[in-house]
């Protein structure tokens, strides 16, 4: 599929860059290593797969209702623009949506992959450089089945979001080693997980859930990895130091938070742009969407040792705070768990249809029955 025919508008520039910073440092020291990570870059050699053959690929998805989302469930239901709209508007309306959700994964899945790459070449530790290399490859496999999905089965991409773009420039432009940690790890990685799980949670229809689970259960081990080296890390700075990567983390999580209005969305099929923003800042499902947005990131930012002042306020003033009580590992614990458990029920599907299968074969093989030769 071509770009023109792709995209909602045509892509100013085809490739998008900027100099890198930082340095590439190598360690000699192959007899140390943490254990904790260690067992991290194990499970990420055992959990790699095949989008190929794991994803049911032929499974139909209607490109108006990828999700099955109720219409009171969408950002401006109850709108006066959305009161305009007919049923085929509102049609439209849900691919576009659809569409621009699903490029935003695509767009920060390859951050996410040039951002594992960068710490392959930049972190110190050995035993970090293992663990990252194995995300090279989820994130690379992960960008290829939202780009599959948005080709085959929406047919529509959006550009990158610029709030998105912003905080990826940001990671990769800083030249201390553990700034794509941070911006990658936490920010982007920890929003996406929790996007992910209330796409996953939501909808009833067994494609896209797949996808988004079994996502999931790398990304969980990501934010795993980031939360790990990070904590270790961060307990030497200095409270400058901190101080400077706590301001990195307000500014991130604002811009997060601002991305997901879609303002893009409103442009692009020509609605009030102002009364669209508007009512998506101030509803209720907005509200609740970020409340639930945010419920990786916020336990991770307090593990990690970034807690002070200026970040609580500020999540205090997002209505967020709350957040950092919850159980991150229970919740990475969880996700992982889903996929397995996805997995399982397809393999009872496939098992049961065999067992079919095999009976209407057998009674096949046995010929017809024939009747008894009637009496005198």
């Amino acid at each position: 599929m071509s770009h023109p025919d792709y995209y909602v508008t045509p892509l100013a520039e085809q490739r998008w860059s900027f100099p890198s910073a930082g340095e590439t440092r190598f360690s000699w020291r192959y007899d140390e290593g943490r254990e904790r990570l260690l067992s991290l870059y194990q499970k990420g050699k055992d959990k790699q797969w095949d989008s190929t053959t794991r994803i049911e690929w032929d499974l139909a998805v209607d490109p108006f209702d990828v999700l099955g989302t109720p219409e009171q469930a969408l950002s401006i239901y109850g709108s006066r623009q959305w009161e305009k709209l007919g049923p085929d508007d509102r049609r439209e309306l849900r691919r576009h949506l659809a569409a621009w959700e699903f490029s935003q994964f695509l767009h920060g899945e390859q951050g996410a992959l040039v951002c594992s790459s960068r710490i392959v070449e930049t972190v110190p530790d050995l035993d970090s450089k293992f663990y990252a290399a194995t995300q090279v490859m989820d994130e690379a496999r992960h960008a290829e089945i939202f780009s599959k999905f948005l080709q085959e089965k929406i047919g529509l991409a959006y550009p990158i979001n610029d709030g998105l773009a912003a905080l990826l420039k940001d990671a990769l432009t800083d030249s201390r080693w553990d700034m794509p940690y941070l911006g990658m790890q936490v920010l982007i990685e920890g929003l996406a997980l929790a996007a992910f799980g209330i796409l996953r949670d939501r909808t009833n229809k067994p494609l896209p859930r797949q996808i988004l689970a079994y996502i999931m259960q790398d990304e969980a081990r990501h934010v795993a990895f980031g939360r790990l080296a990070l904590k270790d890390y961060y307990a030497q700075l200095s409270a400058s130091e901190r101080a400077d990567r706590e301001d990195f983390v307000v500014e991130g999580c604002a811009s997060m938070r601002d991305r997901f209005r879609m303002k893009e969305v409103w442009e692009n099929l020509g609605y009030d742009v102002e009364e669209c923003l508007d009512y998506v800042e101030r509803g209720p499902r907005q509200r609740a969407f970020r409340s639930l947005l945010f419920t990786r990131i916020v336990p991770c930012v307090r593990d990690i040792g970034l807690w002070g002042p200026r970040v609580q306020q500020a999540y205090d003033t997002m209505g967020v705070l709350e957040a950092s009580t919850a159980d991150l590992t229970a919740m990475l614990e969880a996700d992982e768990g889903l996929a397995e458990q996805i997995d399982h029920e397809k393999q009872n599907i496939r098992a049961r249809q065999a067992e079919i299968e095999a009976t209407i074969a057998a009674a096949t093989d046995a010929g017809p029955v024939l009747s008894p030769t009637p009496g005198p």
